[in-house]
């Protein structure tokens, strides 16, 4: 008995000192850098701008997202390939790894942080998961119409009440799921929401949620207040019947943006970046811009707003300033800006240039460079404050 206690105690401390090796620190000012070419990630703190470590094996990490625990230990990474990893980035290890589905383009983590949900193309459909072992608890297929077809799922969100609400490209239909118990998942269907919703976003409140479409100029709209009510569109005919640009990436809805009571939000096939009024959901402005927008994404206090674009501009970004609602200044960090994600309070935002293999750090008052480091192929850059957020 006293051998057993004594292995035991040794195993403990074996896995103690291998996790928390050198002086313990808090996970708040940390996150991660997708390496996307090579099926890694690299875990970075904020205060000093240093990487930390790296983890690997992660497969096809192009279409690359992730969510993080409620304590901010483990990123959740979402490969395109349709595997599902635990990370853990105190100790820079792979915790687990299940491939749940062929092709799939990002996840959402549950308000209680017990579920993570997956968004699949292949075969489409919504999978949920126990955040702890990765154990699957539920398969809800993307169905619609007589013959059972199976659309790609997009837009997927946490909602307050323990909700996951997603839409179908094909359909043109917004869902909304109830998973208090998440082995029998309640579902509610909006149809005809609008032609091919490619994205979607949940409002910092929870309360609205907001799918693109790429079909037809305008959006959709869902109060989850008042379900009820049903969907109804928004922005309609925001191209005023003008022949759109040919897309040559879409843009990202999560990047969508909310400050000084307003939306700013990409118009596809447009170099325009769209302003409307949260209160009455009509356009108030249009600020031009370089190129076709891809993230439109506020600083954390909503005084500019950060804008990257889709190629041939792939190297520029510009910052607008909300009270003028005009371009501020044009930077060009170099081609393949893919994604940029500011800091917790915002004095700085880290910028991924695929192609120069870099993130590069800018200040956000100077906006100038201050720093940068080597990544191969850096694509998202997400750090562990979105743990605290809806819909992130």
């Amino acid at each position: 008995m006293i051998a057993k206690l004594l292995y035991s105690g040794l195993v403990a401390s074996l896995i103690a000192g291998t996790a928390f090796a050198g002086e313990p620190r808090g996970t708040n000012d940390m996150g991660i850098v997708v390496e996307r070419a090579i099926g890694k990630v690299l875990v970075v703190e904020t205060t000093k701008r240093t990487v930390l470590g790296e983890v690997e094996g992660l497969g096809d990490l192009s279409h690359a997202a992730a969510v993080f625990s409620r304590d901010g230990r483990y990123a959740y990474v979402f490969g395109r390939d349709g595997g599902l990893s635990k990370v853990d980035i105190l100790t820079n290890t792979l915790v687990k790894r299940v491939m749940q589905a062929g092709n799939s383009i990002g996840g959402s983590i549950s308000q209680d942080g017990t579920l993570i949900a997956v968004q699949n193309y292949e075969p489409g459909g919504v999978k949920i998961f126990d955040a702890d072992t990765l154990d699957q608890l539920a398969d809800i297929p993307a169905t619609y119409g007589e013959g059972g077809a199976r659309s790609k799922v997009v837009g997927l969100a946490d909602a307050p009440g323990k909700r996951f609400v997603w839409t179908l490209y094909e359909p043109g239909e917004i869902w909304v799921a109830d998973v208090a118990d998440p082995k029998n998942p309640q579902i509610r269907k909006f149809k005809n929401v609008g032609k091919q919703p490619y994205d979607g976003l949940i409002t910092p409140d929870g309360r609205w949620y907001i799918a693109g479409l790429f079909g037809e100029d305008g959006l959709a709209l869902l109060d989850l207040w008042n379900m009820d009510a049903g969907a109804r569109r928004i922005l309609d005919g925001y191209g005023k019947g003008d022949p759109a640009l040919p897309v040559f990436k879409m843009p990202h809805l999560r990047g969508w943006g909310f400050a000084d009571g307003k939306m700013f939000l990409p118009a596809i096939g447009r170099h325009e970046v769209l302003v409307v009024d949260v209160k009455t959901w009509k356009e108030v402005g249009r600020v031009p811009v370089k190129g076709q927008p891809v993230f439109v994404m506020p600083r954390p206090d909503g005084r500019q707003v950060w804008v990257n674009f889709a190629l041939p501009d792939n190297g520029f970004m510009q910052v607008i300033d909300v009270p003028s609602l005009s371009v501020q200044k044009t930077l060009e960090p170099g081609p393949g800006v893919l994604h940029f994600e500011f800091t917790p309070r915002g004095e700085t935002v880290w910028v991924s240039v695929r192609d120069k293999d870099a993130v590069k750090i800018y200040d956000t008052g100077t906006l100038n460079e201050v720093t940068q480091f080597k990544a191969d192929k850096p694509s998202g850059i997400l750090f562990t404050a979105r743990a605290n957020k809806i819909g992130l």
